[in-house]
């Protein structure tokens, strides 16, 4: 993909003089590359659309746009079918730790994210429920033959108690992408990039996101969570965002397996990364299961 891919963004009208193009290392699904022309620099994203992941580039382009214009992300300069450039911006990736040590600022991000996302994005309404994501890619394996299908069932089972969890919360424009590399910091400000997965749902699902992603301790934990809600849990909020929490590692692994079957990017380990997540997941469920009794 990546050498047809190069050649795609080299041949867009858009470009100014000559053009430089670099290839940006860390995507797990998309072929991207920093680009250079005689006006500036940008990043340039290539990526299909993917029904197995739900993510249509579309969708994203039009979430891309409304977090520019609430001030989460770079500015989009070009969108067309599978192609999207944004400017670039000087500006450090995080990693985990960078994000458990920001995380008053990650979490103020996402306030305004929620706050804004919801009044700025335009047409048809995409809807994020990890719940039936899971469903639908426990579907996905099934279908697929993949080695761990025997597991589904034991999954589908554990789902239902963990949404039965959920409490009712205000529908909000979520990320629900809260990698550490989505996160960037130029220094003076954050940047929230990719919004493949952007869509309406849940707050809980980017705090227990942020969490799962990043492995908050407790204390982290509670801190996310009086920053968010402005006042300590109760405790049917700390059972939601232990249930999401739980939900959110599992959707991360499954995403591998999905992934596994359907894409092909060059240097990723689908295996390693739905085992990882397999793990967190496995360790979340244990935790949410002996504070709280269930099955």
């Amino acid at each position: 993909m990546s050498n047809s891919a190069e050649q795609r963004v080299r041949n867009l009208a858009c470009w100014q003089g000559a053009v430089t193009l670099e290839p940006l290392k860390g995507g797990l699904s998309n072929a991207s590359f920093i680009v250079s022309d005689a006006k500036g620099k940008y990043v340039a994203r290539v990526g299909e659309d993917f029904p197995c992941h739900h993510v249509f580039r579309d969708r994203e382009a039009r979430a891309s746009r409304a977090a520019h214009a609430a001030g989460l992300s770079p500015e989009v300069v070009h969108a067309e079918p599978g192609l999207m450039v944004v400017r670039f911006i000087e500006a450090k990736t995080f990693s985990e730790e960078n994000v458990r040590d920001n995380l008053e600022r990650c979490a103020e991000l996402l306030k305004t994210c929620h706050r804004d996302m919801k009044r700025r994005v335009t047409g048809p309404a995409s809807i994020f429920w990890v719940f039936h994501v899971l469903r639908d890619y426990g579907n996905t394996l099934k279908e697929g033959g993949h080695a761990r299908v025997g597991d589904i069932p034991r999954w589908l089972a554990q789902i239902d108690a963990l949404e039965d969890a959920q409490i009712p919360l205000p529908v909000v424009f979520g990320h629900h992408d809260l990698l550490p590399g989505n996160f960037m910091d130029d220094g003076r400000r954050l940047w929230l990039i990719d919004w493949e997965y952007g869509g309406f749902g849940t707050a809980m699902f980017d705090l227990a996101n942020i969490s799962a992603n990043n492995s908050f301790d407790e204390r982290q934990e509670r801190r996310l969570l009086e920053i968010y809600f402005e006042k300590a849990p109760d405790e049917a909020t700390q059972r939601a965002f232990d249930a999401m929490k739980t939900a959110s590692a599992l959707r991360e692994a499954t995403w591998g397996m999905v992934s596994e079957l359907h894409l092909n990017a060059p240097g990723v380990d689908y295996v390693a990364h739905a085992n990882e997540y397999l793990g967190r997941y496995e360790r979340a469920l244990k935790t949410f299961q002996d504070r709280y009794g269930a099955s």
